[in-house]
């Protein structure tokens, strides 16, 4: 097997995964551009796609947090949890889903399986539900590559989206860039 194989799979499972329904698009930004602050959270690799939009989110200008850090803020009415998990079942994600709500904040589900614990717990679900490939994707694309690389790619197109939205350029988030790393 050589590299292009998994790649044009993967890519190809990942867009189609990531054709997100207008209506759903509109309510997940409608949701997340007015946040005054904005929690992320998942397990595993979905919890690095996770922090990864986080991250964009502080070069944006939102007040952002990742769940579980010691220097996370309490949530509160009028902040957003967005909760990414791929099963929707993970414990720890359905039990902050609980919490979110309990506290009065927006809670978006990111997750391949819509009819899950999580996205029932959600005020905004995306969903992001990679087709099988006919069995190539135990080869080709194991475990959660198919869920966890459309996250991203979601995640990465509405940075653009925010950018335009909110008048933001590539030199104004470059100013709130970290400068210790």
């Amino acid at each position: 097997m050589d590299l292009d194989e998994p790649l044009e799979f993967i890519l190809g499972a990942a867009r189609k995964a990531v054709h997100v329904p207008d209506t759903t698009l509109e309510a997940f930004l409608k949701a997340l551009q007015p946040a005054r602050r904005v929690f992320l959270y998942g397990r595993g690799r979905s919890g690095f796609v996770a922090r990864a939009f986080a991250v964009r989110l502080i070069h944006l200008g939102y007040q952002t947090y990742v769940v579980g850090e010691t220097i996370t803020a309490p949530v509160k009415r009028d902040d957003v949890v967005i909760l990414v998990s791929g099963s929707g079942s993970t414990y720890p994600v359905v039990m902050t889903a609980e919490l979110g709500r309990r506290q009065g904040a927006t809670v978006v589900a990111i997750t391949a399986q819509p009819d899950s614990e999580v996205a029932r717990l959600a005020h905004v679900v995306v969903p992001l539900v990679p087709p099988e490939g006919n069995g190539s994707r135990a080869k080709l694309a194991p475990l959660g590559t198919l869920f966890e690389t459309s996250a991203w790619l979601f995640f990465d197109a509405v940075v653009a989206m925010l950018m335009a939205r909110l008048g933001e350029t590539e030199p104004s988030m470059r100013k709130r860039h970290a400068t210790l790393e």
